[in-house]
């Protein structure tokens, strides 16, 4: 009799499924809302060579701005990008820094992401040179660790980003996704 049940689930599963199937999402599409603009300044490059099968290079953050309609602040210096540029134009990347927003908190920001491009433009975004930001895709999921108060609602959100690398800064725009 053991034997027979999953038998009948499975059987029970398969007349039901073409009810469950649906032709497109449950729920609507989330929307975006701007939130702030990161602008990063940078020292030079740290090339650490290739190492298993990416070249890994470190990008130290000295400072910046913050701006934008929820969020405004200054970058603290001593953060970082870590990036492992890999073959066929994919480069990983782990910007992590604090942000000292206006009225003083302290904001942990932990930010990965993927920037794709043709190897030439990756080349030349490595090399500090300016390229046009419709040329490649940057777009990060970053994270933000806060105490409770005033700044406790970017842990209840989800963010993304784009970035856009100049030769001497990163901008990153937040958006939460609602």
């Amino acid at each position: 009799m053991l034997f027979n049940k999953p038998a009948g689930a499975i059987a029970l599963l398969l007349i039901a499924a073409p009810g469950l199937a649906q032709s497109g999402p449950a729920a609507p599409a989330p929307s975006l809302t701007y939130a702030f603009s990161v602008r990063a300044t940078l020292d030079p490059v740290v090339e650490q060579g290739e190492v298993d099968n990416g070249r890994r290079r470190f990008i130290p953050i000295t400072g910046g701005t913050v701006s934008g309609p929820a969020l405004s602040g200054t970058v603290l210096p001593e953060g970082g990008d870590w990036q492992v540029i890999m073959p066929g134009g994919l480069t990983s990347i782990e910007a992590r820094y604090f942000i000292k927003a206006a009225d003083g908190t302290v904001i942990e920001v932990v930010n990965p992401g993927v920037r794709t491009a043709s190897p030439e433009v990756i080349e030349k975004l490595a090399k500090g040179e300016p390229v046009d930001p419709s040329s490649y895709y940057f777009r990060t999921t970053p994270r933000f660790m806060v105490k409770d108060g005033a700044h406790a609602w970017m842990r209840r959100k989800v963010f993304v980003a784009r970035g856009i690398r100049k030769p001497d800064s990163v901008v990153i725009d937040f958006y939460t996704v609602e």
